[in-house]
C-alpha cells in the first residue's frame, strides 16, 4: 500500500507549520516566509542507539579536550586555541567572501600536519576546486574532494577515506533521501545538520559546516542550525575590499565574541597580526571629530577611530546615520549633551561612522563617541596621541570600564600618550609607562579638559 503524504506549509525562518499557506508567519512575523512541503511518515530503520545509564555528577569522569592547531594563527584564536575533536563548526557569511577558501586554506593545513581531510561541494565540481585550489598553493596529498549532494552518498564515502576532518560546502545544497522535500528547507536542513552532528559525535572528527546568508544577514534557513551546532563563526566585512573580519557569535569551547582579521589576496586569505595598526594607519591628521577608541573584541583589545560629522540640517527632520554603532545610542548621548551641558543638537544632522567596518558594542565606547559628537559640533580636533573610553551615564556621570588595562597595554604599544578615562578605574600600580591618565567624573570635565 502506497503511504500518504501530506502536504504542509513550512516558515523558512522559524520552521512554524500551518495546514494552509498564510502571507506572514505567525511566530516569527517574515512575510511570504512559508513554502509548500511534501510531508510524508518517516521510515522505521529499526535501529536503536544504546543509551548509557545515568550516574551520579560526582563520579563523571572528564577527559582533557584534544585541540587541533590549524597554523593559522588568527583562526585558532576564534576557535579558543584550535579544533575541539568531534565539534561542529559554522561557518556563514555573504557570497564571495572567502567561506570556502578559508575552510579549503585550513584542511590543507591540517593535511600538510599528516590529517586526513575530506571536503565535500554541493555547488562546484571537482575540477573547480582544483582550479582554487592551485591559486591558492593548495595541493596536499592528504586533502581529498568529493562532489556529492546526497549525505548518504556522503557518509558512505566517508567512511572509506576515514577522514580526520570534514567539511561541508554548503549545508544549504544537502540533502537526506529520507525526506523528499528539496534541498535546503527546513526539514532537510535539520535531518542532514542532526545525523551530521550525531557522526562527529560518534567519530571524534570536526566537521565544519559552510552556511550562507540572507540579505538580512542571518543563516540562511532557519534558526536551528546556530542551535545545533558547538561554534558560530560570521564573516564581516564588504566582498569588495580586501580585508575580512571572521567573528565568532557562538563557541561552546571557548570566549565568545572573538575576532579574526584577514586580508583577501591572490593566494587567499592571509591574516593581520596587528589590526589596530592596520584600522588606524590612514587616520586623518588634526581633523575634527575624530577620537580613537581602545575597546575589547574578546580577549583581544583593539584601537578603532570612530569619527562623527555634526552639521546644521537643510530638511525638517535632521538625518541620523550610524555606521558601526548603534544609532539608538548614538540618540541617547545627543539628548545628554542637551541636558546636561546645554548644548542642543536635536536640529543638526548627525553621522556616526566606525573606520574598519567592525561595530562598536560595549558601552565603554560612550566617552569617546561624546568626544567625537562634542570636537565635531565645536570644530576642534582633539589631540591625536589621545585615547578615551568609558561608559555615560542619564545624569552625564563617567563609570568604569572591564579590564582597562589591556586597554591602555595597547594604547602605549601603538604610540598614545594620553588617556582619559573615569576616576577610580585604573590601579597605579598597573599603569604602563609612558602613558599620562586624565581621570574624569561627568561629561563636564570632558568639555572642561579637551575644549576650553
Amino acid at each position: 500500500m502506497a503511504r500518504k503524504v501530506h502536504t504542509i506549509f513550512v516558515c523558512q525562518s522559524c520552521g512554524y507549520q500551518a495546514p494552509k499557506w498564510m502571507g506572514r508567519c505567525p511566530d516569527c512575523g517574515q512575510w511570504d516566509s512559508l513554502v509548500e512541503t511534501s510531508q510524508e511518515p518517516r521510515r522505521a530503520t529499526g535501529k536503536r542507539i544504546s543509551c548509557p545509564s545515568p550516574m551520579p555528577i560526582d563520579q563523571v569522569s572528564i577527559h582533557s579536550e584534544i585541540r587541533i592547531r590549524t597554523g593559522i594563527g588568527e583562526f585558532d584564536r576564534i576557535l579558543g586555541g584550535g579544533i575541539v575533536s568531534g565539534s561542529l563548526v559554522l561557518i556563514g557569511g555573504e557570497p564571495g567572501i572567502g567561506k570556502s577558501t578559508l575552510v579549503l586554506q585550513v584542511l590543507d593545513r591540517l593535511a600538510q600536519k599528516g590529517l586526513t581531510a575530506l571536503y565535500v561541494t554541493g555547488e562546484e565540481s571537482m575540477e573547480q576546486i582544483k582550479m582554487r585550489a592551485s591559486r591558492l598553493g593548495v595541493g596536499s596529498s592528504e586533502l581529498y574532494v568529493l562532489a556529492v549532494t546526497s549525505l548518504e552518498d556522503c557518509l558512505d564515502m566517508t567512511s572509506q577515506v576515514n577522514p580526520g576532518v570534514v567539511a561541508i560546502d554548503s549545508i544549504q545544497t544537502m540533502y537526506t533521501e529520507e525526506l523528499s522535500s528539496a534541498p535546503g528547507t527546513v526539514g532537510q536542513l535539520r535531518e542532514v545538520s542532526t545525523k551530521l552532528m550525531s557522526f562527529a559525535k560518534s567519530n571524534n572528527t570536526p566537521v565544519f559546516l559552510v552556511g550562507h546568508v540572507t540579505k538580512e544577514g542571518a543563516i540562511a534557513g532557519p534558526k536551528l542550525l546556530e542551535h545545533l551546532v558547538d561554534t558560530v563563526l560570521y564573516f564581516e566585512g564588504d566582498s569588495n575590499h580586501t580585508y575580512r573580519v571572521l567573528r565568532s557569535v557562538k563557541n561552546r569551547y571557548g570566549s565568545t565574541n572573538e575576532i579574526g582579521v584577514f586580508e583577501m589576496r591572490d593566494t587567499g586569505l592571509t591574516e593581520v597580526g596587528n589590526p589596530s595598526h592596520l584600522f588606524l594607519q590612514q587616520r586623518p591628521t588634526n581633523a575634527s571629530g575624530s577620537v580613537v577608541i581602545p575597546c575589547l573584541e574578546g580577549t583581544r583589545p583593539l584601537l578603532l577611530e570612530v569619527q562623527a560629522l555634526v552639521g546644521s540640517s537643510p530638511f525638517g527632520v535632521p538625518r541620523r546615520t550610524c555606521m558601526g554603532v548603534d544609532p539608538n545610542r548614538v540618540s541617547l548621548l545627543v539628548a545628554i549633551l542637551g541636558k546636561r551641558l546645554g548644548l542642543e543638537l536635536g536640529d543638526q544632522d548627525i553621522f556616526v561612522n566606525v573606520t574598519g567596518g567592525l561595530r562598536l558594542e560595549e558601552p565603554a565606547s560612550d566617552l569617546g563617541l561624546v568626544s567625537a559628537l562634542l570636537s565635531s559640533f565645536l570644530n576642534r580636533p582633539v589631540d591625536m596621541d589621545t585615547v578615551i573610553f568609558g561608559e555615560v551615564g542619564l545624569a552625564g556621570e563617567v563609570r568604569g570600564a572591564s579590564r582597562p588595562e589591556m586597554r591602555l597595554k595597547e594604547s602605549v604599544r601603538l604610540g598614545f600618550k594620553t588617556c582619559i578615562v573615569s576616576k577610580d578605574t585604573v590601579d597605579a600600580e598597573a599603569l604602563p609607562q609612558g602613558l599620562k591618565i586624565i581621570e574624569v567624573s561627568s561629561i563636564q570635565e570632558l568639555y572642561e579638559i579637551l575644549f576650553t
